[in-house]
């Protein structure tokens, strides 16, 4: 059985409210997919997994269709999963992970069902091979994905392993980081990678939204910063094609910006913080960082470009009185300081949201864990917006 030769299912999975963003990343990929609750289904083959893997900025893993089968019950899905082929897939000397998303009456604890799974599998490798491949939670060799419904079985080849949002580059959070998937989807949501244009960051924190817009003014592929995926570990792999697909990736990245792109925070850990991810990154060279109010910050003089604040949601007692007088500090900072940009709030509190003081052109849902978010845009207009009267004797 190749998996490097045949067109299957490939499902990418993704954070709610972003497959929209996730099925444009693919479709520029050249794998069009239809959008679902959490992921986007397309068709592909190894290969379109590899270069998924290399390329996405909103997905998390990239799962490439085995079987569908039949089980009732766990024995029945042992039975199943012991006649497909694992040993033309999986290494006898390798290391195995199996992950599950399962509803089924006879199994209250997904762990049972990975671990059914997996000694169905390792136990045909050692019927036809003679020996077996370790196994544990730990995504460090080949991974296995079971999607269990009552007695429907999808089983995948989980071709990334650590989800696609651990970009490597993020060895100092600081406080609530925002996840990297989350972030890219963010910036893509502002437009950025279509208008570009500089990058404001205030409240930059450990720097992600910043590094994320970095990396996608710069063309730089994200898998670029990963040290290894799940489909390296098994049988069929092709390192001279996956060494083909990395120069190509990084042949089409940028070495200069001729923008700008400042992050600024008012604690200074979160700045040194900051910048050591972005040096790990790769593009502390492309972001000027402040220690500084967001109101403060530096705000180029010529050209203008995106605005990006990710300020506290609140939820502890007394946050009240000083998160709504930053809220309202924000729409002063937009309307005196970025006059023709574009301005961003995402926030989780939508009674602080009111309080920038300014009418949101659009609001796109988006999710922080299982906080329910808005990205608020602001078009801050050059002077003041208003509709010119008709002319004197004009038909109107």
């Amino acid at each position: 059985m190749s998996l490097f030769a045949q067109k299957r299912p490939v499902l990418v999975t993704c954070p709610k409210a972003l497959p929209p963003f996730l099925a444009r990343e693919m479709s520029g990929l050249g794998l069009p997919g239809r959008e679902l609750a959490a992921g986007v289904l397309a068709e592909g083959d190894m290969r379109d997994c590899m270069r998924l893997n290399l390329h996405l900025r909103t997905g998390h893993r990239v799962l490439l269709e085995l079987a569908r089968l039949r089980a009732k019950d766990p024995t029945a899905l042992a039975n199943e999963l012991g006649r497909l082929p694992w040993e033309d897939i999986i290494p006898a000397d390798g290391h195995l992970t199996v992950d599950s998303s399962v509803q089924n009456e006879h199994v209250r604890d997904s762990r049972f069902a990975n671990q059914k799974a997996k000694d169905a599998i390792v136990d045909r490798i050692l019927s036809r091979k003679g020996r077996r491949p370790d196994s544990g939670p730990d995504p460090v060799g080949a991974c296995v994905f079971l999607h269990w419904r009552e007695d429907a079985v999808t089983v995948y080849i989980d071709t990334t392993g650590a989800p696609l949002a651990r970009r490597g580059y993020r060895k100092m959070p600081h406080k609530a980081p925002l996840q990297e998937t989350l972030a890219a989807g963010i910036v893509l949501a502002t437009g950025y990678a279509e208008r570009g244009g500089h990058f404001l960051s205030p409240m930059c924190g450990s720097g992600t939204l910043a590094i994320e817009a970095a990396l996608v003014a710069l063309n730089r592929a994200p898998g670029l910063l990963r040290s290894g995926f799940a489909f390296e570990h098994l049988l069929d792999f092709d390192p001279v094609a996956y060494a083909e697909l990395r120069r190509e990736a990084q042949a089409g990245s940028r070495k200069h910006l001729d923008i700008r792109i400042i992050a600024s925070d008012i604690d200074p850990e979160a700045i040194v913080a900051a910048q050591q991810n972005a040096r790990t990154a790769g593009v502390e060279g492309h972001i000027t960082f402040e220690v500084c109010d967001f109101s403060e910050c530096t705000v180029p003089e010529e050209g203008a470009g995106v605005c990006v604040l990710n300020p506290e949601y609140g939820g502890r007692l007394g946050d009240a009185p000083r998160l709504e007088s930053m809220y309202a500090g924000i729409g002063d900072f937009f309307k005196k300081r970025l006059s023709g940009w574009r301005g961003f709030v995402f926030t989780g509190n939508p009674d602080l949201a009111a309080k920038v003081g300014l009418k949101p052109r659009r609001k796109t849902p988006l999710f922080n864990a299982k906080i329910e978010c808005r990205l608020l845009e602001y078009e801050l207009y050059q002077g003041t917006r208003r509709t010119p009267k008709p002319a004197e004797g004009s038909a109107d």
